[in-house]
């Protein structure tokens, strides 16, 4: 779906009680496994997966593409990567696919903390580049969030130096769900990026109901020094098959491509072709996770626990227990929650599920509390 038709669509549907004009939506549920990963095992919320997907045409065009599974995917990837740079409205020569958005985002962190760069990121925020960069030689300056759990913009302007290489925004940010203000964001990336690249981390993009939110592809259009990845693994449903994509002008992507290793596969890249022509689907998922997001926020008011309204397919709460006594006592009710996300160490993160695994969530919660 493309961004301005997505847009209209959920200003439409509100994402609220204008899901009922959408009711036949609802009847795709049927027709994938409440728990496709295992049958027997523990419910898993803690790794922001789409339980539903990938989506049932999805899957046809998997089962139709093994017969080239013994070939190089590189000619079938110039098809993608026609489709991703027509949906994002930018050349082909901006679009870098990956092995999941994770292998962009290391990808990238080689390239710009190598030898010593140094790297400007909130904390707590998604940790993939950070990490990788820090192998290669990289200094991160990790600053905290500000008071309402966002990017602390104006502390991270003041780390920027002459040594500074890149500036990373998870945005959504992961693990507190919180979205930038628009203006604030554009006017923070148009500051800065003559002073060091930016990386805007849209993972959770798609999962934004704010009509009019912006993604910083609109500043890759201006050819500033603006990288913006996205994934195939939230929204799709498709985080198993490992792909994803950065986007940035010519001369960036073309250093970011020599970057990278795994590559993708033949199946993954037929798969994520069919995923964005899916529109059904992708309105299904946001559908879904809206109200499994409405479940989570209502047990968490019962139990009387703060939380973050999130932006995102997760919701983070605080416990007020250690989290890794958190995690081992949901464990014991069967139910996988978010890894530790330090400093914030009485704060954890569940991912929406289905509905059946969201009440299981709130029975095990409503036990584990009490």
């Amino acid at each position: 779906m493309k961004n301005v038709d997505r847009r209209q669509w959920l200003k439409t549907v509100g994402l609220t009680s204008g899901f009922t004009l959408l009711g036949g939506l609802n009847g795709m549920a049927l027709e994938y496994s409440a728990r496709p990963y295992s049958i027997d095992g523990p419910i898993k919320l803690s790794s922001n997966e789409n339980p539903y997907g990938p989506s049932k045409r999805v899957r046809s065009v998997i089962t139709n593409s093994f017969d080239v599974a013994c070939r190089y995917p590189f000619s079938n990837l110039t098809g993608l990567v026609h489709d991703i740079a027509a949906k994002e409205g930018v050349s082909k020569d901006c679009i870098v696919v990956t092995g999941g958005s994770t292998e962009g985002l290391k990808a990238t962190g080689l390239v710009y903390g190598l030898g010593g760069g140094e790297v400007i990121a909130a904390d707590p925020t998604f940790q993939a580049m950070l990490r990788y960069a820090e192998t290669f030689g990289a200094y991160i300056h990790r600053v905290p969030l500000n008071d309402n759990m966002e990017h602390d913009l104006e502390a991270m302007s003041k780390r920027v130096t002459s040594k500074t290489r890149l500036i990373f925004i998870c945005n959504p940010n992961n693990p507190t769900g919180t979205l930038l203000d628009k203006d604030m964001l554009r006017d923070f990336c148009t500051s800065h990026d003559d002073e060091a690249v930016i990386f805007s981390d849209e993972a959770y993009y798609d999962f934004i109901t704010e009509a009019d939110y912006p993604s910083m592809v609109e500043l890759v259009k201006q050819d500033r020094n603006v990288i913006v990845s996205k994934t195939f693994s939230k929204v799709y449903g498709m985080a198993g098959l490992r792909i994803g994509y950065l986007i940035a002008r010519p001369d960036i992507a073309s250093r970011l491509k020599a970057a990278v290793m795994a590559n993708t596969n033949i199946l993954a890249i037929e798969a994520a072709k069919e995923a964005l022509k899916d529109d059904d689907f992708y309105k299904f998922s946001l559908m879904k996770n809206t109200e499994a997001k409405q479940h989570i926020y209502k047990t968490l008011d019962g139990l009387g626990m703060p939380y973050i309204p999130s932006h995102t397919n997760f919701v983070f709460f605080k416990t007020g227990r250690p989290i890794q006594e958190m995690i081992s006592q949901m464990q014991k009710e069967n139910v996988l929650i978010g890894r530790p996300f330090p400093p914030m160490n009485t704060w954890a993160r569940v991912s929406t599920g289905t509905m059946e695994e969201m009440k299981a969530f709130g029975q095990a919660l409503q036990k584990v509390m009490a």
